[in-house]
């Protein structure tokens, strides 16, 4: 069986737009199947075309944008399934690991007793289990650098609040579902709050703009909360 066949019988790619195609790699979120998607943005990476506007990874899936004058849907497509043939399963560069250090509970996270009560837990055995994950960032969406991390211990699990706040402080580190995230920027939202980062997770001075990105892995230190003032006024956090 020629190389990459395998993944050809499960891909899909469909047009979205006139500029854009959506490679559809799988139907599961899990590790193997973000390991395809990163394999993906690699090769589209090395041998970019001049059609080639942007690539956009996500949990399943890679968005490819493209130049509609120079190139259609068609001509998109046949390129990507020529990439998609020789994908296989070569290994992927060692993720980078990014550890963000955050004071949980009190002003900086007032859901913090929420997420305890909610699982049967103390605050401080929410903040251990949380603080002994390791994450993968799965994608960048909802706000400028907002990371969509997976890994989350069903322990801590708890479900969106059922009123969404209007302003969320950036840095600040909330719970969804089974997932856990970070806001970048201040902006509405819903997810339970555990803590904040004085870590700037948006940059748009710096290219790229963004700290994390897909394929990351994220680890959270705890801090204190005189701690978390050093850091934001020291300006070790950019």
């Amino acid at each position: 069986m020629q190389k990459g066949a395998s993944t050809l019988q499960t891909v899909s790619i469909e047009p979205l737009g006139d500029g854009a195609a959506v490679v559809r790699l799988g139907t599961r979120i899990d590790p193997d199947t973000h390991r395809q998607v990163r394999r993906l943005v690699l090769a589209v990476d090395r041998s970019a075309p001049p059609w080639l506007v942007e690539l956009v990874p996500a949990f399943t899936t890679v968005t490819v944008f493209y130049d509609a004058v120079q190139a259609d849907f068609a001509q998109v497509e046949d390129w990507l399934r020529t990439r998609l043939e020789v994908l296989g399963d070569d290994p992927l560069p060692p993720p980078r690991e990014v550890r963000i250090p955050v004071c949980y509970g009190g002003e900086f996270g007032p859901d913090l007793g929420v997420v305890a009560s909610h699982n049967g837990l103390t605050e401080d055995e929410v903040i251990a289990i949380h603080s002994q994950g390791e994450y993968l960032v799965y994608m960048i969406g909802f706000a400028p650098g907002f990371p969509y991390l997976g890994g989350l211990s069903e322990r801590i699990a708890t479900p969106r609040r059922s009123t969404p706040r209007v302003s969320i402080p950036a840095g600040t580190v909330g719970i969804a579902g089974m997932q856990t995230g970070v806001y970048p920027i201040s902006t509405p939202g819903g997810w339970q709050l555990i803590g904040r980062t004085p870590v700037r997770l948006f940059r748009p001075e710096q290219d790229p703009p963004t700290l994390l990105q897909a394929g990351d892995i994220v680890r959270f230190d705890p801090i204190s909360p005189d701690e978390y003032q050093a850091l934001l006024e020291g300006g070790d956090v950019q």
